[in-house]
């Protein structure tokens, strides 16, 4: 009983960490205005307090999973701890415009090792499918519903203390996690540094995905030709990444991790998608509030508090619930499709509309999907990988995470801006920047649909004590209809 209440104490212990890093991918957002006028940024260098942390957050992510396997995930969660607490004090310190995003750098590198080491320590020790479901819905709802909250928490903050208590907010929160890590979190093994440590693969992958974000997050504002090389430098990297793979003893990503689970391979294509309309919502439905409705920056994150409610309200049991029922696939299948529908309410919202009836609905529909399929893909990427690897599996999907919502933000960007300019250039201002948004929301419905055709083609469902169903080859796999195993 004791080491089950630890179990549970330890979720919530990685969550609060994980809560600090989904907030601080949002808290900033309403706070740069005042960051602008404080420290003199230019609109153009203005986008870099964001794009650092990007960078170094994506780019860190397999890296950081990887670590946690060969180094102990209570060491590198730890460690990961203390630098993004240290990152986010210097960050509320900074008094010029360099030392700002040089300590957002640092706290996208804190993120980058907190984030896989924190995933990798709920899944091992819930092996139950039904105890992993509620987890996993727990650790759902602090991912989905943590955005929100940053919206609201910054207003907050920023309107009432100054822009820096969007940083010093992290300090009490991250020093209690870091001293609450040795009485609650196993001990590691002895590190076994017998086979090596990949540091060609680990610079070439992590060079790579920075160049990639890079070029992403700049594509608004560098020359054409420029994002191109960067996206060739990438893509050069990657090769040369998978050659070290190949030859090495100790690769960073064991060559067939993909070809040995299915699910794992289908689950992080999918997560990519749904974090795209995720994402893309979200960005977009707070500008149609903002520059559409004339919603100011508090009432925009009140506005997304049904969302959360609704997220924390189906991650704590239902979601856990559909799984346990239905098995992982048809849940993500089922909220993914919420997912859209919820894009597809947003993208006939009118330009005046009304919030009762052209936000509210949306929302919910779309809050209520994404509690059931985030924590159903992070099952199906997990379940069945072997323990030696969860680190690697949780910085994979991670790392698909970040990707999807970097290069999906950037495409749904251009959708919109495109569509403004050429479509409905003659229009009002309001008509037209709405006429760009629904562009996003449908091109985002779009990618979720998706999503849920490569769930339904791709995946292998899994029910509770069906763990085994995840590897892929001759397993066996409980055939309930007749009570006998199926290959």
């Amino acid at each position: 009983m004791k080491d089950d209440r630890r179990r549970w104490l330890a979720l919530l212990l990685v969550c609060a960490a994980q809560l600090m890093i989904v907030l601080d991918g949002t808290i900033v957002n309403v706070a740069l205005p005042a960051i602008q006028g404080s420290l003199a940024f230019s609109e153009t260098s203005l986008s870099w307090v964001v794009n650092a942390y990007l960078l170094t957050f994506g780019g860190f992510l397999l890296l950081g999973g990887r670590a946690g396997d060969l180094f102990g995930r209570r060491r590198v969660f730890a460690f990961g701890l203390a630098v993004f607490t240290f990152a986010s004090l210097l960050c509320g310190l900074a008094g010029s415009q360099g030392f700002l995003v040089a300590a957002r750098a640092l706290q996208g590198v804190g993120g980058a090792i907190i984030a896989p080491a924190a995933l990798s320590i709920i899944i091992t020790p819930f092996k139950d499918t039904r105890e992993r479901a509620r987890a996993m819905g727990i650790w759902g709802f602090v991912v989905s519903g943590g955005a929100s909250i940053g919206v609201l928490l910054g207003g907050v903050l920023t309107q009432t203390m100054g822009w820096p208590w969007i940083f010093f907010v992290n300090l009490p929160v991250g020093l209690a996690a870091f001293a609450l890590c040795r009485p609650l979190l196993d001990p590691d093994p002895k590190p076994d540094f017998s086979g090596g440590f990949d540091l060609p693969g680990a610079f070439l992958v992590t060079a790579s995905l920075v160049a990639a974000v890079y070029a992403i997050v700049g594509a608004g504002t560098n020359p054409p030709a420029l994002t191109v090389l960067l996206l060739l430098v990438a893509a050069t990297l990657m090769i040369g990444f998978l050659v070290v793979e190949r030859r090495t003893g100790a690769p960073l990503v064991p060559p067939g991790v993909f070809s040995r689970s299915r699910n794992l391979a289908a689950s992080n294509v999918v997560m990519a998608l749904a974090v795209v309309g995720m994402v893309g919502w979200f960005f977009f439905s707070a500008l149609y509030l903002q520059r559409v409705l004339g919603y100011d920056s508090f009432a925009t994150g009140l506005a997304y508090l049904p969302a959360t409610i609704a997220l924390g309200a189906i991650s704590q049991g239902s979601s856990a619930g559909a799984v346990n029922r239905f098995g992982i696939k048809p849940t993500i299948i089922g909220g993914l499709a919420l997912m859209a529908l919820g894009l597809l309410l947003f993208a006939r919202a009118p330009v005046g509309g009304s919030f009762l009836v052209d936000v509210l609905p949306g929302m919910l529909v779309l809050g209520v999907g994404a509690a059931f399929a985030f924590m159903a893909v992070i099952l199906a990427s997990t379940t069945g990988v072997p323990e030696n690897e969860a680190g690697l599996a949780s910085g994979l999907v991670n790392t698909s995470q970040q990707m999807g919502g970097a290069l999906g933000l950037a495409a749904l960007a251009a959708v919109a801006a495109a569509y403004t300019a050429v479509v409905a250039g003659p229009s009002p201002a309001p008509a037209a920047l709405n006429s760009g948004y629904h562009a996003a929301f449908l091109a985002g419905a779009g990618c979720v649909l998706l999503g849920v055709l490569i769930a339904a083609t791709g995946l292998r469902d899994v029910h509770p004590g069906d763990e085994a169903a995840v590897a892929d080859g001759p397993t066996e796999i409980p055939d309930r209809r007749h009570g006998r195993h199926r290959q």
